[in-house]
């Protein structure tokens, strides 16, 4: 779905995170590393763009993570040669479990694992005077396939422009590992979890919908279409600033 040229673009991402890095003042980049697809391009991206000392890589684990998916990032890291650590979530998770009421389910831990590993992410970043950079691409974001101040938090998104199936064009001309791009794509929140899935549909499906209602002034014509528009609408809440009465300037 690339409009224009792949070269230019991908030189406009590096130039935004040069700017975010070089602004902020900050001494590094620190990004969460999943083993997947999105996280290798924005890692790599980062790495592009600072040079890879400057980057942390963290991957953050829990008991339900694929050992593959650790491997597979470990593997990436070592090709860009950025430093990166290895942490588990499951101590921090097992501290909710002593909440009064608490109470599990996919949707819950889910939540509740993206909001933690962010945690930890802000944390060295703010340990080590780093900014944290976010890996979430555009299909995703418009659908609300995210977690509020969870792996939607962060201080830069190198992503937020591309579509899923852009992502895995600029992940090959970044030469991303082959078990990376032919990973099926997946939160890792429980054993099998896929996210076309878990979405009901494919993002090649998405991708062309999202495009399609762009042009459509966000009008459906395909139920396909009318399906993607009405997810777009109720995570809508997820792009806008929390409601507020704090307008205009004090006087």
């Amino acid at each position: 779905m690339m409009d224009d040229g792949l070269g230019c673009r991908m030189g406009r991402v590096e130039q935004m995170i040069r700017y975010a890095y070089w602004n902020t003042g900050c001494k590094g980049i620190v990004i969460g590393l999943s083993g997947g697809i999105d996280s290798a391009v924005a890692a790599a991206f980062c790495c592009r763009a600072v040079g890879p000392a400057n980057v942390l890589g963290l991957l953050l684990p829990s008991s339900v993570t694929n050992p593959e998916d650790i491997r597979d990032a470990k593997e990436l890291c070592d090709i860009l040669k950025m430093p990166h650590e290895v942490i588990s979530i499951d101590p921090m998770l097992e501290g909710f479990r002593s909440i009064p009421g608490f109470t599990t389910t996919p949707y819950l831990l889910g939540n509740l694992m993206a909001r933690i590993r962010m945690v930890t992410l802000y944390y060295h970043a703010n340990r080590d005077n780093r900014i944290v950079c976010g890996t979430s691409n555009r299909s995703e974001y418009m659908l609300g396939y995210c977690t509020k101040y969870g792996d939607n938090a962060a201080d830069l998104q190198p992503l937020l422009h591309l579509f899923k199936t852009d992502v895995y064009v600029v992940a090959q001309e970044l030469g991303i590992p082959e078990p990376i791009l032919k990973k099926v794509p997946s939160a890792g929140l429980w054993e099998g979890q896929s996210d076309e899935k878990e979405i009901g549909l494919a993002y090649a499906d998405i991708d062309g919908s999202l495009a399609a209602l762009e042009q459509q002034q966000w009008q459906a014509r395909t139920p396909t279409e009318e399906k993607v528009l009405t997810l777009v609408r109720k995570s809508e809440h997820k792009r806008m600033a929390a409601p507020n009465l704090l307008t205009g300037s004090p006087e």
